[in-house]
């Protein structure tokens, strides 16, 4: 997890649900909806929501993408990022450009696999990390999640080889069941490559005041599958990394 979307693109959600049906779900309802692992897709889980609070009629998808997508990056996604006016400029970054610096001096292959649209993802990773053309596969590059195609896509080619038994060990780190349930999924879609789930709780649910909506978050995680949880990305340090792919690979 690399930034914080509280302000922005569950804002931008709540924002497109109260334009069009006059209602603005609450983080729980949101956390809830996300917990089913089918609704990774912001847009499709803004439809979702009105469509569960009876809105009609209901908006084209269409339509919602471009409210969405005016929320979100406050001009055209496809433009120069300097003129967005959106929610888009108030994402807190999670990580620090070190932080890929350490796992790439551990000798530990990065990439991203990412729900975002492709310029929302470049913009952080590129422009505000100042990652120099970072492995990514984004939205409309692969299936959505949890389908594993882009998790495999990627992992084949940080790897350098076929997956398999004798591929490299793949750990992934997502903070939805969704992200968990892609794991799930590429080790039925390639059985004897090592995989590992790793899952973090989102940033709104770290307040000392959200504590039990946290533990309840992550037992939706643990229940879904996740390996190991971790309470922040800085604190998945080479060190730690390495230490849980040794006991992935030796089963």
């Amino acid at each position: 997890m690399i930034r914080d979307v509280g302000g922005s693109y569950r804002r931008a959600l709540r924002e497109t649900v109260d334009h069009f049906g006059g209602w603005r779900p609450r983080s729980d309802q949101i956390d809830a909806l996300k917990s089913e692992g089918r609704w990774n897709n912001d847009w499709e889980a803004s439809m979702e929501l009105l469509r569960r609070r009876g809105a009609t009629p209901l908006p084209p998808f269409d339509v919602l993408v471009q409210v969405f997508s005016g929320f979100y990056f406050g001009g055209d996604p496809n433009g120069d990022p300097a003129r967005w006016s959106g929610f888009i400029r108030d994402e807190p970054l999670l990580v620090a450009a070190d932080f890929f610096d350490h796992l790439s001096a551990a000798g530990i292959a990065w990439g991203f696999v990412s729900g975002a649209e492709p310029s929302s993802a470049r913009f952080v990773l590129s422009h505000r990390l100042g990652l120099v053309d970072p492995p990514l596969i984004a939205m409309g590059e692969a299936p959505d999640k949890p389908d594993p195609t882009g998790l495999l896509r990627l992992a084949t080619a940080l790897a350098g080889t076929e997956l398999g038994p004798e591929a490299p060990p793949v750990a992934y780190l997502g903070d939805t069941v969704a992200d968990v349930q892609t794991v799930g999924q590429a080790r039925r879609g390639c059985p004897g490559q090592r995989l590992l789930s790793l899952a973090v709780a989102p940033p709104h649910l770290q307040a000392p005041d959200q504590q039990q909506q946290r533990s309840h978050y992550e037992a939706v995680l643990r229940d879904a599958g996740a390996d190991r949880l971790i309470q922040s990305t800085p604190e998945l340090q080479p060190e730690l990394l390495l230490s849980w792919l040794d006991v992935c690979s030796r089963g």
